[in-house]
């Protein structure tokens, strides 16, 4: 019998008064044993990330707390311990993977020097054996160049090596308890697949138990033993992963399972012969600078496009897929000219955008709008969610009155309720905060839309409903959408053509079903081999199903994800 390391009985959190509800959580019971791994899996808002931070006793208290209940690691009683021994657990008993790595980094402190500071806190080595020790923490989690990112800061990594890093951090002390809580989300499929290998490697050799809070049911089929439904803070539904996945029994695990992209790309429609933007041999080029005012070494260069030549159609979604750092994003960034390009041409309706001054470039923002990868940072803080939704249209001239009413409009189209108009984005979960970024980049109408990782941080069935309200604003208005995702069943399902990048370079490009049914590159191949739950069986044929859940008003959540 293996040792139960986590047993959480009858457990509640209570939240501040005038709350959407009195409970994030309640009557919750979960258990954990070595060498497990329990997936605990629900919609945004239904209490998944709350209870992992009450195991790491990291709640907002006094106004978010555990009511009643208890939380036992070890036989002792995490509820009622003091400050400075739940920070001897933390990070050497139970270590934990945020879901944000860009909040959760300190962005003032290199990557080396968080690491660093693990193990002068917990265990006794110096200076030398802690950096040969993190160093091989960055090579584990197959970072580039793990010296170099030592000296790296968050801001200069992309989403996934972010993400790396803060797994490797977690992994730093070798925990009896991880809580991962959607630490694949920002990865690509092959990394997604090394780093739970990793994690599963690591529960082989030291039984470590593994709270897995995840959305993606490909993860679960492929990595779980045990699997917890949340739903409006409660466990609806716990048992084997065969049990649950094969064979649920609660109407909620059902929809969700529902929800699950297909790997069978969609029925393909016609594409227009008319081009709405045309990337021709665009290069850019990070580094090869020296310090300031020209001293010191010269830096690194990194060639982040090389020759990428690009056609969008008229109402066509274009997907961009690839690993992290293949230069997706870059890509994106130089289109909406966030970036500039060192060479090649960017062409809308005949003019060469990547040449315009930036007060001349101001004209096609309304033509031109994106859907950024990382919510809470492209959100400014101190500002209420609808005027932020609002900002744009009022830029472009239109009424403030006339821009509020849109930006009303497109909160209730995203699946938000009509408080949140008054809020602030930390209010929200990451979920919620992404529906608001998608509200924004439609505030103007755009005629191109590039959707950067637009649904990654979305549960399964509001992804679902996000992909579909897309689908439909594209045929309604026209709209042509550069999609880049690292989910190739969210992008079988939601794109009519794909170019697969890798290293800065289109390595194949060509319709959706053609690529899935039989692809070229050996690199495409790898991505498509690496799927998660590729072998699941339990997955529905169909996805997408009823387009008007996608406008449906659902209830109201407060942020307990």
């Amino acid at each position: 019998m293996k040792q139960k390391l986590l047993n959480i009985s009858d457990l509640h959190i209570e939240l501040p008064e005038g709350s959407d509800r009195q409970y994030a959580i309640q009557k919750v019971d979960l258990e954990l044993k070595q060498g497990e791994t329990l997936c605990v899996v629900g919609e945004s808002g239904s209490g998944k990330s709350l209870t992992a931070r009450a195991i790491m006793g990291l709640l907002p208290e006094p106004h978010v707390r555990v009511s009643n209940g208890e939380i036992i690691f070890n036989g002792e009683d995490i509820t009622k311990v003091s400050y400075e021994r739940l920070r001897d657990l933390r990070g050497s008993e139970i270590s934990m993977i945020f879901q944000e790595p860009m909040t959760a980094l300190n962005p003032v402190m290199s990557i080396g020097s968080q690491i660093d500071e693990i193990f002068r806190y917990h265990v006794s080595m110096s200076k030398a054996e802690r950096q040969k020790r993190a160093i091989e923490l960055l090579a584990d989690v197959n970072l580039p160049n793990p010296t170099q990112i030592m000296n790296a800061y968050p801001h200069e990594l992309s989403g996934g090596q972010r993400q790396r890093a803060m797994i490797a951090m977690a992994l730093a002390l070798k925990p009896q308890i991880l809580i991962a809580d959607e630490p694949t989300t920002a990865l690509d499929v092959t990394t997604q697949a090394q780093i739970l290998k990793l994690i599963k490697d690591m529960q082989t050799v030291y039984d470590t138990g593994v709270l897995f809070i995840t959305h993606d049911f490909g993860v679960v089929a492929d990595i779980a033993d045990r699997v917890a439904v949340m739903q409006h803070g409660i466990v609806v539904e716990s048992g084997t992963v065969k049990q649950v996945l094969n064979n649920p029994k609660h109407p909620y695990t059902k929809a969700l399972i529902s929800a699950v992209p297909s790997l069978t790309p969609r029925k393909a429609k016609t594409i227009s012969k008319e081009k709405v933007l045309e990337v021709k041999d665009v290069s850019k080029t990070f580094g090869g600078g020296r310090g300031l005012f020209g001293f010191g070494k010269p830096s690194r260069q990194v060639d982040a496009l090389k020759n990428v030549t690009l056609d969008l159609y008229n109402g066509e979604t274009l997907g961009v897929v690839g690993e992290s750092g293949s230069g997706k994003s870059t890509l994106a960034r130089c289109i909406i000219r966030l970036m500039d390009t060192d060479a090649g041409a960017i062409t809308i309706e005949g003019t060469q955008i990547n040449l315009l001054k930036r007060k001349a470039m101001r004209t096609w923002r309304n033509k031109i709008q994106m859907v950024f990868q990382d919510p809470f940072a492209s959100l400014n803080p101190r500002i209420r969610v609808g005027d932020i939704i609002a900002q744009g249209p009022i830029t472009q001239g239109v009424a403030r009155e006339d821009a509020l009413k849109r930006a009303r409009e497109l909160i209730s189209i995203v699946g938000l309720d009509d408080r949140s108009f008054e809020r602030y984005p930390h209010e929200f979960s990451g979920g919620q905060r992404q529906r608001i970024g998608i509200a924004r980049s439609l505030a103007l109408k755009p005629e191109i839309l590039i959707a950067d990782e637009p649904v990654s941080a979305l549960d399964v069935s509001i992804q679902s409903q996000i992909l579909d309200l897309l689908d439909d604003i594209r045929e309604q208005m026209k709209l042509s959408m550069i999609f880049i995702t690292h989910d190739l069943r969210v992008a079988a399902q939601v794109c009519d053509r794909m170019a697969v990048m890798q290293y800065g370079e289109v390595v194949e490009v060509g319709k959706t079903k053609d690529i899935f049914a039989n692809p070229q590159h050996n690199y495409t191949i790898d991505l498509l081999s690496a799927v998660p739950g590729k072998d699941w069986k339990g997955i529905s044929p169909t996805v997408n199903a009823g387009k008007s859940k996608a406008k449906a008003k659902p209830k109201s959540r407060s942020k307990t994800s």
